[in-house]
């Protein structure tokens, strides 16, 4: 039995029974609604007010303004009928006649609201004389009052069938002489429940018109097939073809419902890929986004309890891709990838590749987003099936130059995967990828397909194909002296400004010329200079806007390229002067790093490789283990890396299939032997959703650990909190008590936040007897997942009038934790928001935790975060640590952190922690969480007490 608590916002000045009945007597219409509000609020909230009956009978029955009449039948719905001894009282006669009087009003509308009153009265004596009227209306003209008029029957009938003995058969009757559909819906419903027999031989009375009737009548024998199909499943055969001519319903509503009772009354594959199919042209049909959805993630329901069924959708589903919305096309990428097989991959990828090529050429603000979609779907299907990896290569490297940096790299770091799996595609990959680098214009892009080139070019042609272009695209070397040319030729030979062979950038600024006017620039001049630009090759310009990551990882290229000339045996002679242009490639980049010809100076780590390369390439003695080094440890890493990703997503797809099968020796379930009869009330569907919303008991006692103490116990008034977190908001219920042995009157709590908080409500005023005790409950908004602080104060009334006592509470922190949820994105994911967030928090360590691998467990556990490094809780020998890990809070913000430490010999662990996030609540608030992980220290036992 449930209740309703109405806000009181005063509940200290209640106002009397005596001045609600001078209310009641001499207020105007505005006075009355309101008393008769308040009147309702104090019935509701526990006090029935048994003395005001007569005085609303007088005063406000026999009112014509409409608000008191619908007032007047909220208050016959709770107000007392039963007097002390539990008989009715002898006013409810007056009552029951001015209910009997407004059942003949010739107002529809009053008659309809007085029918539904009475689907909420509960006593026999007053509905028996009410029975007539009600009958009557089941033929008034208006269909209001006949929609209710069936409801209020089947409703009295249910309150005591003597009353109404032959309702199933008046229903049955009527609905055969009713043309109206909700009315005809209402009577089926009731029907249903009251006469199974009635309600199946009305099915079988219109089932040659079903595909033709009203959808709301559709949806209410959808409704009853469903539940008496768990009641008596001998006829889940016969409702199953039943449901099968409903389906093909024109209304949307009932289409999906029908697909859904469809498929929990059958597991005949025919009949699943019917209701698949129904929700596939839902989710093409449906404007509406969230539809779309729904219907996609009921199909991958479906696929999951029926594998192999729905393979044949997958080209149907990808019509959903025609949708505008991201997260729709992502949700259909995804349920089609889970039906391709090798008989249907090459039809899906061709759609897919006519859908890169549409983005190509679009306009769209998010086509860039779709576009990676794209390719992550492509590339999935080309490492799954080899034969469609080759020609979706080709398509890939072809449209490189089209695609953003980040689209670009993410087809590179496909080729390497893909190169790596399928060793006969190796060789034309390479040629094609070399075709395709001119046409390359990040930086990051270049990275990837260098060291592609240098792991698996394994033919002497691809390395001297790769090696040309290398050369051209870098130009002219060394890269100082042509540069030198380049400017001196700029500026007309004039090279004063050179000196020492080194060269200063020529200060911006106007130039004053001799008579003390300031130059001129032409446009020819300007012109001359940005062609001279656009003119540099693409390395070139890389190395020279200041990107050494990528000149040291081309000196990388290099190497591996010579060394694998020497494992083929080539020539001598050719070897040499290879290796002589590659040192002079290197030495031109140190060199220029170093000059003021780059927009930045070359960094250490840069410089360092880059020299160690030099000296790797003079190296004639360790020549074996270089090329072990090189050409086989970094080949063998990235191939345990892809077999770790491989064996995880083996792991999770086990998991799945383990989820849905059947163990042979699990008990079978026989309906007929349990012990409720197998009758079930529920639909199993509806069961399993339930069962499966995580909503989990809640353990009393771990309520003590939530209670906080707000005021101490020397008070006059002791307060305590118990602090409940729901998804989006926080509930206090907060526990006063007088400690006094005097009545505080007027006293009220009082709550304001620091934050991203905001208090909702404001708890009411009360009296608190001496001793006594009384409970509030205030609900505080949260907006984001920030540190936030909740104070406040108690104040109550003095012995006089213009005194009043404040109590200042404690502070109750809000933790951030119970909406910081553990996450998992990409690598390239986590980049891109690492690059893109503005706020960074920088936290250092100092911890006395043993073992790193230790300190990582506890960040991960006191943080929520989720380790997104493979490998990177490790055995406990290694001295050094690093890891990124990612988490996302209930309101859709993203929290990266990079985990950098170092355990000293004999020491605490040192590092540094770095927490990146859009806003800068976030970032603060998991730094003070990691800052307080850090600060714990090792429990130290007690030998002697």
């Amino acid at each position: 039995m449930g209740y309703t608590l109405i806000y009181e916002p005063n509940a200290a000045s209640k106002t009397s029974v005596n001045e609600f009945k001078t209310l009641l007597e001499k207020g105007k219409d505005d006075v009355k609604v309101d008393t008769m509000k308040k009147i309702l609020v104090t019935i509701i909230n526990g006090d029935p007010l048994p003395d005001l009956l007569m005085h609303i009978i007088r005063f406000i029955m026999p009112s014509k303004n409409k608000e008191l009449k619908k007032l007047l039948y909220f208050y016959w719905e709770v107000c007392p009928k039963l007097d002390e001894s539990g008989k009715m009282r002898h006013e409810m006669i007056l009552v029951c006649n001015a209910i009997q009087r407004d059942l003949q009003h010739p107002n529809e509308y009053i008659r309809g609201n007085t029918l539904r009153y009475l689907t909420k009265l509960k006593e026999p004596d007053l509905l028996e004389t009410l029975v007539p009227n009600v009958r009557q209306c089941l033929e008034h003209r208006h269909a209001y009052v006949r929609k209710n008029a069936v409801l209020a029957l089947y409703s009295i009938h249910k309150v005591s069938d003597h009353l109404v003995p032959d309702a199933d058969e008046l229903i049955y009757r009527y609905l055969y002489e009713e043309n109206d559909s909700v009315c005809k819906r209402n009577a089926f419903i009731c029907l249903g429940d009251l006469n199974r027999d009635a309600a199946l031989q009305y099915i079988q009375d219109n089932i040659y018109l079903i595909e033709t009737l009203d959808p709301l009548l559709q949806l209410a024998f959808i409704e009853f097939i469903r539940k008496d199909a768990i009641l008596n499943p001998s006829l889940k055969s016969e409702y199953t073809q039943l449901v099968t001519e409903i389906i093909e319903a024109a209304s949307n509503v009932v289409v999906y419902e029908a697909a859904n009772t469809l498929t929990s009354l059958t597991t005949n594959p025919q009949s699943i890929l019917l209701a698949a199919s129904k929700f596939v042209d839902l989710a093409t049909t449906e404007a509406d986004n969230n539809v779309k959805i729904i219907t996609l993630q009921r199909i991958n329901e479906l696929n999951k309890a029926h594998p192999g069924v729905l393979q044949e959708l997958s080209l149907e589903i990808l019509r959903v891709l025609s949708s505008q919305d991201l997260d729709v096309r992502k949700k259909a990428l995804d349920v089609t990838l889970q039906f391709v097989t090798s008989r249907n991959v090459e039809d899906v990828v061709k759609l897919l590749k006519k859908e890169l090529e549409k983005t190509m050429s679009s306009n769209e603000d998010k086509s860039a987003e779709y576009r990676q979609l794209l390719i992550n779907a492509i590339h999935q299907l080309a490492i799954q099936f080899i034969e469609v990896a080759a020609n979706v290569i080709d398509l890939l490297l072809d449209s490189i130059s089209d695609l953003n940096n980040t689209a670009a790299y993410e087809v590179i770091t496909f080729v390497k995967e893909v190169v790596e799996k399928f060793p006969e595609l190796r060789q034309p990959i390479i040629s094609r990828l070399i075709q395709a680098l001119p046409a390359v214009k990040s930086g990051k892009v270049f990275r990837g397909a260098f060291w592609i080139i240098g792991e698996y070019a394994l033919e002497e042609s691809s390395v001297l194909e790769v090696w040309r272009y290398i050369r051209s695209s870098i130009g002219e070397v060394p890269i100082i002296a042509s540069e030198r040319k380049i400017l001196e030729g700029g500026n007309n030979g004039d090279d004063s400004e050179y000196t020492n062979g080194s060269t200063e950038k020529s200060k911006k600024g106007p130039v004053v010329l001799p008579d003390g006017t300031y130059a001129t620039e032409t446009a020819l001049t300007v012109d001359y200079n940005q062609n001279q630009e656009n003119s540099k090759t693409p390395i070139r310009k890389h190395i020279l806007s200041g990107d050494f990551y990528l000149a040291a990882v081309l000196a990388s290229t290099l190497v591996k390229l010579i060394l694998r000339l020497q494992r083929l045996k080539v020539e001598a002679k050719v070897l040499n002067g290879l290796k002589a242009e590659a040192l002079l490639i290197l030495v031109s980049i140190l060199r220029v790093g170093e000059s003021s010809y780059v927009s930045k100076k070359i960094d250490e780590d840069s410089a360092d490789r880059i020299f160690s390369y030099i000296r790797l390439l003079n190296d004639e003695e360790d020549v074996e283990l270089i090329q072990t080094s090189f050409l086989d440890d970094t080949k063998d890493a990235f191939k345990a890396q892809i077999e770790s990703a491989e064996a995880k997503k083996a792991e999770v797809e086990a998991k799945a299939l383990h989820k849905n099968a059947e163990q042979i020796d699990d008990a079978i379930s026989f309906r007929q032997f349990d012990k409720n009869g197998g009758s079930k009330t529920i639909n199993e569907d509806e069961e399993a959703i339930t069962s499966g919303t995580g909503v989990k008991k809640e353990d009393l006692s771990s309520r003590l650990n939530k209670i906080l103490q707000l005021t101490g116990f020397s008070d006059p008034i002791y307060a305590e909190a118990f602090v409940k977190v729901h998804q989006f908001d926080v509930v206090l219920d907060v526990l006063l008590v007088n400690q006094t042995t005097t009545t505080l009157r007027n006293l009220s709590v009082e709550f304001a936040t620091l934050g991203d908080l905001k208090v909702v409500d404001k708890p009411a005023t009360a009296n608190i007897g001496p001793h006594g005790f009384h409970k509030v409950q205030t609900t505080v908004k949260v907006t984001s997942a920030d540190t936030g602080v909740i104070f406040g104060n108690l104040v109550y009334d003095g012995q006089h009038s213009d005194e009043s006592t404040i109590v200042i509470l404690n502070d109750v922190h809000v933790d951030i934790m119970d909406y910081i949820k553990p996450a998992t994105c990409s690598e390239s994911q986590f980049r891109k928001m690492w690059n893109e967030f503005e706020w960074e928090n920088k936290i250092t360590i100092k911890s006395p935790i043993e073992t790193l691998k230790q300190y990582l467990e506890e960040l991960m556990k006191g943080t929520n975060m989720t380790c997104l490094t493979p490998g990177a809780v490790i055995g406990e020998e290694c001295q050094f640590l690093s890891a990124n890990l990612y988490s996302r809070s209930s309101f859709g913000e993203d929290a990266l952190a990079n985990l950098c430490i170092e355990k000293q010999t004999n020491g605490p662990i040192i590092g540094h922690v770095r927490i990146r996030s859009k806003g800068q609540g976030l970032a603060l608030s998991l730094g003070d969480r990691v800052a307080s992980i850090s600060r714990k220290t090792k429990k130290t036992a007690i030998n002697a007490v």
